[in-house]
C-alpha cells in the first residue's frame, strides 16, 4: 500500500541516490548560469501573443449575434485563457521568471485570469504539493478531496461518484481550484485549526470569485450588448465566454490529470519524509510524475507540463528549458534504471480516467493487489522475502544496471497471458 522505502522501490543504494542528486543538482546549475535574453524574449512574445488573442476574443464578441463570430470569439477566448492560466499564471507564479527581476512577471506581483486568489494557489500549490507531491495525507492534489485515485485511500460510498465528481471538477475547475485552499472538508467536520483564518481566506475567495463573474458575465458582455443596443448580445456574449472559460476548465484539467494520475505515477507514505534529503526529494518527483508526448504547439498549449517530470524537479526553471532538461533526465534514467513514465497524450488522460473509473468500486471488486496494480505499488510488488532488500543487479562484464525499470519489465512480463502461455508450452516441450 503505497511506497514506504522510496530508494528501496527504485532499486537504489542511499549512495546511488545521492550521486543521482548531485547529477541533478548539475543539470540546476547549467541552466540557471544560462538563462537570459531568449528566456526574456519568449516570456514577453507569450505575454504580447496572449494579450492579442484575448483582446481579438472580447472583440468578436461585439458581433456575438453571428454564430460564426461567436463561435471564433469563444475559441480565441478558451485559448487565451489556456495560455494565461498554464504558460504564464503557473509558471510565473512558481517564480520562474524572477530572476529577470521585472514586476510585470514576478512571483510576488501575478494576479491570474482564474477565480482562485493567487497568493491561496501559490501555497496550496507551490508550498504544499510540490514539496508533499503524491504523499498520502499531506499532498491534497491526491484526488483533491473528492476523488478516490489510489487504493490506499479506504473506499466509501461517496466514492461511487467519482465519475460524476470528476466530470464536475472538469468543467468548472477554476471554481475547484478557488475552494481548494478552504479545505471545506475540515472545516465541515468542526477541524479547521483556525476559524478567524479561514473567514479571511473566503473573503479573499469571495472577491476574486466576484471580481471574475462580474468582467466575465457583466462587464464585457455589456459593453457587447451596448455596441448592439440588443439584450441578446449581451446574452450571446456571455454564452461564448462561458464557453471559453468552459473550454479552459476541461483542458487544464486533462493536462494535470495526465500529469499526475496515469499508471505509473506512484504515492508515497509519511515515512518517506523522514529526514529527506534534497537527493531523495528529487527521487521521489521523478517516480510521483508522468508527461505526455508532445510537439510544440501541444507543449505550448500545456504550459510545457507534457514535461511534468522536469517541472517537479524543477518546478523554478523557465517553462521553455523543460524540452532540453528532459534529454539529460531520460539519460540518468537510463544510467540508473528508472522508469521515465511517458506515453500519448490521450492514452495517458485515458490511464487516468480507468483509474477513477475502477477505484469507484470497493477493494475487493478489483483484480490486482494493493501492492501492484497499474495506479498503486509498492516495494512489496517485488518481494518474495519480506527480509530482501531491493538493489540493482550490476552486470560484472557490460558494469549494466539492472534495476527498477527492468524490475517492473519482468513483473509484466509474467502477468502477460501470452507470455504465460509460452512458458507453459515450453515447460510442456522440456518435460516430454
Amino acid at each position: 500500500m503505497a511506497i514506504s522505502d522510496i530508494p528501496e522501490y527504485a532499486h537504489l543504494t542511499d549512495a546511488d541516490v545521492e550521486a543521482l542528486g548531485a547529477e541533478f543538482d548539475a543539470i540546476r546549475r547549467d541552466i540557471e548560469a544560462d538563462r537570459g535574453e531568449r528566456d526574456a524574449k519568449y516570456i514577453r512574445n507569450t505575454i504580447r501573443f496572449q494579450r492579442t488573442l484575448e483582446l481579438s476574443g472580447r472583440a468578436l464578441l461585439f458581433g456575438a449575434r453571428d454564430r460564426k463570430l461567436w463561435a471564433l470569439g469563444a475559441g480565441a477566448l478558451g485559448i487565451s485563457k489556456i495560455v494565461e492560466n498554464m504558460e504564464l499564471g503557473h509558471n510565473v507564479m512558481h517564480g520562474q521568471w524572477d530572476w529577470m527581476n521585472d514586476p510585470e512577471v514576478h512571483s510576488t506581483s501575478w494576479e491570474w485570469d482564474n477565480t482562485g486568489p493567487s497568493a491561496h494557489w501559490k501555497h496550496t500549490h507551490n508550498y504544499i504539493h510540490h514539496k508533499y507531491t503524491n504523499v498520502l495525507g499531506m499532498d491534497d492534489d491526491v484526488g483533491y478531496g473528492l476523488i478516490r485515485v489510489t487504493r490506499d485511500q479506504r473506499w466509501k460510498p461517496f466514492n461511487l461518484g467519482n465519475i460524476p465528481f470528476n466530470t464536475l471538477l472538469m468543467l468548472f475547475f477554476q471554481y475547484g481550484v478557488a475552494v481548494q485552499h478552504l479545505e471545506l472538508g475540515r472545516v465541515a467536520a468542526g477541524k479547521h485549526p483556525n476559524p478567524e483564518a479561514f473567514k479571511k481566506d473566503l473573503k479573499d475567495v469571495g472577491i476574486k470569485v466576484g471580481r471574475q463573474i462580474s468582467k466575465d458575465y457583466v462587464v464585457y458582455p455589456a459593453l457587447a450588448g451596448g455596441a448592439n443596443r440588443s439584450w441578446n448580445a449581451w446574452g450571446r456574449a456571455m454564452t461564448a465566454t462561458f464557453v471559453g472559460n468552459t473550454i479552459r476548465n476541461i483542458w487544464t484539467n486533462a493536462v494535470i490529470f495526465c500529469g499526475h494520475f496515469p499508471d505509473g505515477a506512484e504515492k508515497f507514505t509519511k515515512r518517506d519524509m523522514e529526514n529527506e534529503t534534497q537527493a531523495q526529494w528529487y527521487l521521489r518527483q521523478m517516480l510521483g510524475s508522468a508527461n505526455f508526448h508532445a510537439g510544440k504547439p501541444l507543449a505550448f498549449m500545456s504550459g510545457n507540463l507534457c514535461y511534468q517530470i522536469e517541472h517537479h524537479l524543477f518546478p523554478d526553471l523557465p517553462s521553455n528549458r523543460l524540452a532540453e532538461i528532459s534529454v539529460r533526465v531520460q539519460a540518468l534514467c537510463e544510467k540508473y534504471d528508472l522508469p521515465y513514465t511517458t506515453g500519448p497524450f490521450l492514452v495517458q488522460y485515458g490511464k487516468s480516467w480507468r483509474t477513477i473509473a475502477k477505484l469507484s468500486l470497493p477493494n475487493k471488486y478489483l483484480k490486482a493487489t494493493a501492492d501492484d496494480a497499474p495506479e498503486t505499488a509498492s516495494e512489496r510488488r517485488f518481494k518474495t522475502d519480506p527480509e530482501q532488500r531491493l538493489v540493482a543487479a550490476i552486470d560484472p562484464a557490460t558494469g549494466r544496471r539492472s534495476g527498477l525499470r527492468s524490475a517492473i519489465k519482468n513483473l509484466r512480463r509474467k502477468r502477460s497471458p501470452v507470455i504465460r502461455l509460452r512458458r507453459s508450452q515450453a515447460d510442456g516441450v522440456r518435460a516430454a
